[in-house]
């Protein structure tokens, strides 16, 4: 990467909040505290990470996937999870570039957590609206079979919060950990709401006090730098706020329909992205300014253009 698209990765990482004037760009972005499986595998090194657990994901899903770390999602989700994503495979969220993520082993490298009041810190790349909601495993899960629906409490997620305000590259908001032991995971669900797309990460946490069934224990998970994020970029395939390669087939594409969430147990993760929503957020309405303003704009410009090239022409004849 050149040292100039270097320094604008790094700059655009540090001022995500200036990404919200957009427009319909695609939102991205992982957990970054305690950080996700792909952040922490990124964080590595793609070509050659350290950890067991990083290098059986790149055996299984290659390396891709950890360059596109800030892509795990749904286009068309509109809170309907449980419905996409079936079990083992809520990591990958039923991606299969990502599926490396679903690996079933004790192993992934954990964040230390305890139980009580805990920040949780969202590494964003494009911020927009929508809701987050973080869930973690139930007591007895075992991280050394695949995970499923029923090993989450979707029933008290450990933290929900509705658009935070991005800052330094992260959301910040607060939750709380219940009582455990021992190596557990939490599930983040970000639903937007100006749009039915929804991201998804898994963070593997150690709350300490438990058995290792024989195996070392886990390394200790750390996040990716925004110097390794930017000298990553190039060889990303996501849309990095809403340009990033600058390819339009990489962007999340908008239903074409108004999502409407179907009914759902009281325990599942819910809708965001329905039609109320964007009437409460006001997304799809500024969304149509945007689009306006920026037609008019660059019909303006084309008739201005336009004009100058006739009277060139005109003027070159006359001098003739």
């Amino acid at each position: 990467m050149s040292a100039r698209r270097k320094a604008a990765v790094v700059a655009a990482l540090g001022s995500t909040a200036l990404a919200l004037s957009v427009g319909p760009a695609s939102a991205h972005g992982s957990m970054g505290d305690p950080v996700s499986r792909v952040s922490q595998c990124y964080a590595e090194g793609p070509e050659s990470p350290r950890s067991a657990a990083c290098k059986a994901a790149v055996v299984a899903g290659g390396t891709q996937a950890l360059y596109d770390w800030n892509g795990i999602r749904i286009g068309d989700a509109a809170g309907r999870h449980r419905e996409l994503i079936p079990d083992g495979k809520l990591c990958s969220a039923n991606n299969e570039e990502f599926k490396g993520l679903d690996l079933a082993r004790a192993d992934w490298p954990a964040t230390s957590v305890r139980s009580g009041s805990y920040t949780f810190k969202y590494r964003v790349t494009a911020p927009h609206k929508g809701t987050f909601k973080v869930y973690v495993t139930r007591p007895g899960y075992d991280p050394a079979k695949p995970l499923a629906w029923g090993d989450l409490d979707l029933g008290h997620p450990v933290a929900t919060a509705t658009d935070p305000v991005p800052s330094g590259g992260f959301y910040t908001f607060s939750g709380a950990l219940p009582e455990r032991t021992g190596k557990q995971l939490l599930y983040a669900v970000w639903q937007r709401s100006d749009s039915p797309e929804a991201f998804y990460s898994c963070s593997d946490v150690d709350f300490g006090g438990g058995t290792t069934g024989g195996t070392a224990p886990a390394p200790s998970a750390s996040a990716p730098s925004d110097e390794q994020i930017a000298d990553g970029a190039d060889k990303s395939t996501i849309e990095h706020h809403g340009h990033g390669d600058d390819d339009a087939s990489t962007s999340a594409k908008p239903s074409t329909t108004e999502p409407v969430a179907p009914a759902t147990p009281a325990n599942e993760p819910k809708a965001a992205g329905t039609s109320e929503n964007l009437a409460e957020t006001g997304a799809s309405t500024g969304t149509s300014y945007v689009a306006i303003g920026g037609a008019a704009a660059l019909a303006l410009g084309s008739a201005v253009l336009f004009m100058s090239v006739r009277r060139r022409a005109a003027g070159g004849r006359h001098g003739r």
